[in-house]
């Protein structure tokens, strides 16, 4: 890998492992955690957003961990008690050829039997002959013909009747030769198993043993041939990788947790009314490395005895969801890059230009100042879209143009619903930008989540009745908890600003077209300057938008998704965007954007109401609000 960021022209320059702990980018902490697991075996626990590398560090430890101790484990007929087969383990590689030797002896039993049948049908045959002439002389041809052909049928039956008894006999565990069942099978395995037990029901899990519905009459399959291994038994020896783990049901994590503790653990029926669940096997090891993963909310939902164990035995590892932007960053994701190309294996090589474009849509990402994303995962699907859409222009090297494309190609489902609400928002005049109009105006939300954030324009009206004595604050809108409480902040400052004016008076906000749901607070100090606006009839100007959290004491705090809702303005035609002063080191948009948009930072809501409302002719109510 190169030393200098400027010291490649190409992806196809930069050097990459096939060692899959050095592909993991920018979790330096977890990587060195996961190889003390790997060498001590340990159990570990990985907390974090999607897309930060969590399944990619489990198969890394698989991957480190040595294959010279991995088995076979096979299930045998039990003679004393058919429902608890017997389960023996042997090398790697061995029980496929035990169980082919089984099956060989069989037939060769088998083999014996039918030449023993076909020796007996033909001396039949001639002693039938010998009977037929002899008869023949003393009590004629037709006498003869029809003792003869009696007797055949007579032997025909008994032959019959003979193979019958033969086969029922095998089945009810009267054969010599009984062929045991390979249920985990790790023949020419050359590295440590790994098994994605994520999502999995509790049979593929843990094992079954699969419902018969021949049971009487010993015509039903003998139980060790029913028996399936789960997941924890073929992962023995390897890695048992399970995301969002707290899905599980809280039984089987009770077994999991059951599992690693005693390392080894019995296969029954899962269903009750099963034929299945009357056989239980022997113990079946089950000595494996768990490695859980989940978000922050995994934590809340696990059975806290597991989670217990995994804390006692092992590690918690919290994922990271950026890292600084330095020039050691930079070439780390100038490597990604170049992993996704080899690992595609369709798409062409990046020019440096295109990765210095993935690179700042990395930053733009990362939501924070100064750090790039590393939440990869959608990176990566940025990637193979810039190297479709090369691919399809017939050229061998991705170039600036093909990332900036795919941008719009790849784009995620919430950025093609807010376009479609911006559009059609606009189409109804829902979406004001010109003008100025009174209790009126342009909020900015956010919606998605982590990287996945995409800006839409929030129009907000607010309106003063005539009501009771006790003054209320009415917000519509199918608000969530914390956009409540934002309202009810608002109504503080409100309350202390214009006190005697609000006696007997009701203020009702509405966010206009929200069907979906209102969440958060960064809409709050677009809330006040509507009902300010409402109250003094002052009006607002359209050509801006606002966004910020409002404290009661009526202070901008930063909000989260600025560089988005400032996209979502531009493209709404939207010309001077409100921001707080704390999220202006936040804020990573191209020059292009940055042309189209004044982006006027704030510390305080005076500051707002100053910028934002008309006060010609209402310069009283500026001066009253400043005291306040």
């Amino acid at each position: 890998m190169p030393k200098k960021a400027a010291s490649y022209r190409t992806t196809a320059e930069i050097g990459t492992s096939d060692n899959l702990i050095e592909q993991v980018i920018g979790q330096d902490e977890a990587v060195d955690v996961i190889r003390k697991a790997a060498k001590q075996r340990r159990h570990v626990l990985l907390i974090g957003e999607p897309g930060t590398g969590k399944s990619m560090l489990g198969l890394a430890l698989a991957d480190m961990l040595p294959k010279e101790k991995l088995v076979d484990v096979l299930a045998f007929h039990n003679p004393n008690d058919e429902n608890q087969p017997l389960v023996r383990t042997v090398p790697a590689g061995q029980g496929r050829q035990i169980v082919l030797k089984s099956k060989l002896e069989s037939q060769s039993l088998l083999k014996n039997q039918n030449i023993l049948i076909i020796v007996i049908f033909f001396g039949v045959i001639l002693l039938n002959l010998w009977a037929f002439n002899y008869t023949k002389d003393l009590y004629g041809a037709t006498v003869a013909a029809i003792l003869s052909l009696g007797g055949m049928l007579v032997v025909g039956l008994l032959l019959v009747g003979f193979m019958l008894m033969s086969n029922l006999g095998k089945k009810m565990g009267g054969s010599k030769v009984n062929v045991p069942k390979v249920i985990v099978d790790n023949f020419k395995k050359k590295k440590a198993p790994f098994f994605d037990a994520t999502g999995s029901h509790a049979g593929a899990l843990l094992g079954d043993v699969l419902h018969d519905p021949f049971q009487s009459g010993g015509l039903g399959t003998p139980a060790n041939e029913r028996v399936v291994a789960g997941m924890i038994h073929k992962a023995h020896m390897g890695v048992l990788f399970i995301d969002e783990i707290a899905t599980l049901e809280p039984s089987t994590q009770q077994e999991l947790l059951t599992c690693i503790q005693e390392g080894k653990y019995a296969i029954t029926g899962q269903s009750e009314r099963s034929a299945g669940a009357m056989v239980r096997t022997e113990p079946v090891p089950c000595t494996f490395i768990m490695v859980a993963a989940g978000n922050i909310e995994t934590v809340k939902h696990m059975h806290p005895a597991l989670r217990s164990r995994i804390r006692g035995y092992g590690y918690e590892i919290y994922m990271k969801e950026s890292m600084p932007d330095t020039v050691e960053s930079r070439m780390k994701i100038a490597q990604f890059v170049a992993q996704e190309v080899r690992k595609d294996g369709k798409i062409p090589h990046f020019s440096k230009e295109a990765v210095d474009e993935i690179l700042f849509q990395a930053r733009k990402r990362a939501n924070r100042k100064g750090h790039i994303t590393l939440r990869l995962r959608e990176l990566g699907g940025l990637v193979r879209a810039a190297g479709d859409i090369a691919l399809e222009a017939g050229v061998k090297l991705v170039a600036k143009k093909h990332v900036i494309d795919a941008l719009q190609l790849a784009r995620t489902l919430e950025q093609q619903i807010a376009d479609q609400f911006i559009e059609r928002k606009k189409e109804y005049e829902v979406i004001m930008t010109k003008g100025k109009v009174i209790g009126r105006v342009n909020g900015m939300a956010v919606i998605g989540s982590g990287s996945s954030y995409s800006g839409i324009i929030l129009p907000i009206e607010a309106e003063i009745t005539v009501g009771e004595a006790n003054r209320k604050f009415i917000a519509t809108g199918k608000l969530g908890e914390i956009a409540k409480e934002a309202v009810t902040n608002v109504s503080a400052i409100i309350k202390r600003i214009f006190g005697q004016d609000l006696k007997k008076k009701d203020v009702f906000v509405q966010f206009l077209q929200t069907y979906e749901g209102v969440e958060g607070d960064s809409a709050s100090i677009a809330v006040a300057v509507a009902i300010v606006s409402a109250l003094t009839k002052a009006s607002v100007k359209q050509d801006y938008a606002i966004t910020g959290s409002l404290s009661v004491r009526g202070e901008s705090l930063p909000i989260g998704g600025i560089s988005s809702k400032i996209e979502a303005a531009v493209a709404a035609g939207i010309k001077h965007v409100i921001v707080p002063r704390a999220n202006m080191q936040d804020i990573t948009l191209n020059k292009e954007v940055l042309k189209k948009v004044k982006i006027i930072p704030v510390k305080s809501l005076k500051e707002v109401l100053k910028v934002v409302i008309d006060w010609k002719g209402k310069t009283s109510f500026l001066r009253k609000i400043s005291r306040g």
